[in-house]
């Protein structure tokens, strides 16, 4: 079925079109739907995404289009590769033609209402689809020029898994699967919070020593709150746990961590996120993780500081200094201490 239609990815931002052609260079037709009628022309004609993927070539494998309902109707494998802010407005009225489709969503982010991630939300407005989950540390321009990349697709699905896996698999893209939906995706949203912190580190020349420690105990803070809501530990020992949160506190490319090198440059968060051009999630996240860590009574410091930075006049040297003087807890939480 998926080899004799078009597969759908919904999002012409930078990581649909790499997606995209990824796709298209394993040889599947692909149409790339977007809301803007301008940026599908863009692509349609330069064969270019001038603002989001400049200087790469969308392959002719790959259309670009704008009609939902029709785009959704020709396909059965759909990647939702939508803003987690817009991702209710633009599925529901289309809610009726996902049935039995699989949707692999790539967004990592939570909803601030609910609290719920978006293959959750998904399963909301289309309860008869089929839902995987794609994370990893997949930064879209390298993906795009080829760099060597894994990712997870997470489901309880195993023919989804294996679906995903037949059309993504490449040459410079491997794909490894997991049955923890909830934990892969939790893993992803959260680390966009700790790369904001790790480029602040990073903008005020802190040392190696202390971008370590930051990117340790973010893993094992993010850990703690995953478990707490259901998920398996072992899975942030994957791709979408310590990879995704390793790559997205230490590179440049990761939006996250340019809106935190921007902070630490003097910008204020609205100056540093207009200077980025695009959704940075983590500045989203942040809130309803705080509130939720709060609710559930998980001790996490550095969300705690890096809420207190953004939102309530702190310093990052007051934030570290307080994280220095508190109490040192266990280093690993799932590892019995009965043997100190």
């Amino acid at each position: 079925m998926i080899a004799r239609q078009p597969i759908a990815v919904l999002g012409g931002g930078s990581f649909g079109t790499a997606l995209a052609n990824l796709l298209a260079e394993n040889g599947h037709a692909v149409r790339l739907w977007m809301r803007d009628p301008a940026q599908a022309e863009a692509i349609r004609t330069q064969r270019e995404n001038p603002r989001y993927l400049k200087g790469i070539k969308v392959l002719p494998g790959v259309e670009p289009v704008t009609d939902l309902a029709t785009t959704i109707a020709g396909s059965e494998l759909i990647f939702v590769v939508l803003p987690s802010s817009a991702l209710r407005q633009v599925l529901q009225p289309v809610s009726g033609l996902l049935a039995g489709k699989m949707l692999v969503s790539t967004t990592k982010g939570i909803e601030a209402q609910s609290f719920k991630l978006m293959s959750q939300i998904i399963e909301e407005i289309a309860p008869q689809a089929r839902i995987g989950v794609l994370s990893g540390p997949n930064l879209a321009r390298e993906i795009a020029e080829h760099a060597l990349t894994a990712t997870v697709i997470a489901s309880e699905d195993e023919a989804l898994c294996r679906a995903v896996q037949a059309v993504l698999h490449g040459r410079t893209f491997r794909v490894y699967a997991s049955g923890d939906r909830f934990g892969a995706e939790l893993g992803g949203a959260l680390k966009n919070v700790y790369a904001i912190m790790a480029g602040m580190a990073a903008s005020l020349g802190m040392g190696e020593n202390t971008k370590s420690m930051l990117v340790t105990r973010a893993l094992a803070e993010m850990t703690r709150f995953a478990v707490r809501l259901g998920a398996n530990p072992m899975t942030f020992l994957g791709l979408a746990g310590v990879g995704d949160l390793i790559v997205t506190c230490t590179s440049p490319k990761s939006r996250n961590y340019q809106v935190g090198y921007a902070l630490g440059q003097g910008l204020s968060l609205e100056e540093a996120v207009a200077r980025l051009g695009e959704v940075a999630e983590g500045v989203n996240t942040l809130r309803v993780l705080k509130a939720k860590a709060e609710e559930l009574g998980v001790y996490m410091p550095l969300v705690a500081g890096l809420h207190a930075i953004l939102f309530e006049g702190r310093t990052l040297a007051q934030v570290i200094e307080a994280l220095m003087t508190g109490e040192p807890k266990t280093d690993v939480d799932f590892i019995s201490t009965s043997g100190f």
